[in-house]
């Protein structure tokens, strides 16, 4: 089967190729293509689109598409979903999901800033991703000074990274979205990644990948649970019933809503919302 995505790769559409060849087709074929030539190039040579907007094989909520292959293929392997965090983690930049993530996306980009060659680089991934499987089958309890000097190397790369990324001022984007957001506020807030991708006329993938930078560490589904809730305990105040309340912040159901407020708060919502009252009181 061949397989068709964007040019240029770096985390996951290398990841993708390997998890495919290893575990679900041996002779898959890889194809390397411009980013507006890929859907009509998936026609002419029947290939199967992947890792970018609108296709099956995708970035879904705050999941990557080797995520995504994972379940499609129901691959059960805890070795594969500790690559899956590490791999999830460089793609969006968000390196809390696994420590490891920073080093990969270091390795990737360099590689990409020497080569310009898709397929050399597709090669290298390959036996980078094998050797990252061994680890992750058989030596991932090993700590930092067991492992090597490496570790240590890739951990230095990470903070200076990190002091790079603090000192960024926020791109025209990121206020645009984020007064697209206190515009959902006056809405059931239903604004999800592919719409707000649309709206600033932004791949979803870079979007997902360069969120968390300005705002507050949180992927853009953390973020919008997080304002959600916020403005659910605004509706407390102002004593709306809890269907009311699910409904007006944008939640599937009740039972929904009440994870996530406790998640956030510790507390389920009657709960805060007794403690508003209480505390209302003892201002009196």
């Amino acid at each position: 089967m061949k397989w068709i995505t964007r040019e240029r790769p770096k985390i996951d559409r290398i990841a993708c190729p390997w998890l495919i060849r290893r575990f679900v087709d041996p002779k898959a074929e890889f194809i390397y293509v411009p980013y507006a030539d890929v859907l009509e190039q998936a026609n002419i040579l029947k290939a199967i689109p992947y890792d970018l907007p609108g296709v099956e094989y995708t970035h879904y909520d705050d999941q990557c598409t080797f995520d995504y292959i994972l379940k499609k293929h129901q691959l059960k392997d805890p070795a594969l979903d500790r690559i899956a965090a590490i791999v999830r983690g460089a793609d969006t930049d968000r390196h809390d999901f696994a420590p490891q993530a920073a080093g990969l996306e270091a390795i990737f980009s360099g590689l990409s800033y020497n080569s310009q060659d898709d397929q050399e680089l597709l090669a290298l991934g390959m036996t980078i991703y094998d050797g990252l499987y061994s680890w992750a089958k058989h030596l991932y309890q090993l700590k930092h000074t067991q492992g090597g000097p490496v570790e240590q190397l890739l951990l230095q790369i990470y903070h200076q990274y990190l002091k790079q990324e603090k000192t960024k001022k926020a791109p025209a984007w990121a206020e645009a979205l984020r007064e697209m957001m206190q515009d959902q506020l006056d809405t059931n807030m239903s604004l999800n990644l592919q719409q707000a991708s649309q709206e600033l006329e932004i791949n979803p993938a870079y979007l997902s990948r360069e969120f968390s930078k300005y705002f507050d560490n949180l992927s853009f589904g953390d973020y919008m649970r997080k304002l959600r809730v916020e403005k659910a305990i605004q509706l407390m105040e102002a004593d709306y019933s809890m269907t009311e309340i699910a409904y007006l912040t944008g939640f599937s159901d009740q039972s929904h809503f009440n994870r996530i407020f406790k998640k956030h708060t510790g507390q389920n919502p009657l709960d805060y919302k007794k403690s508003l009252r209480l505390g209302k009181k003892g201002t009196n």
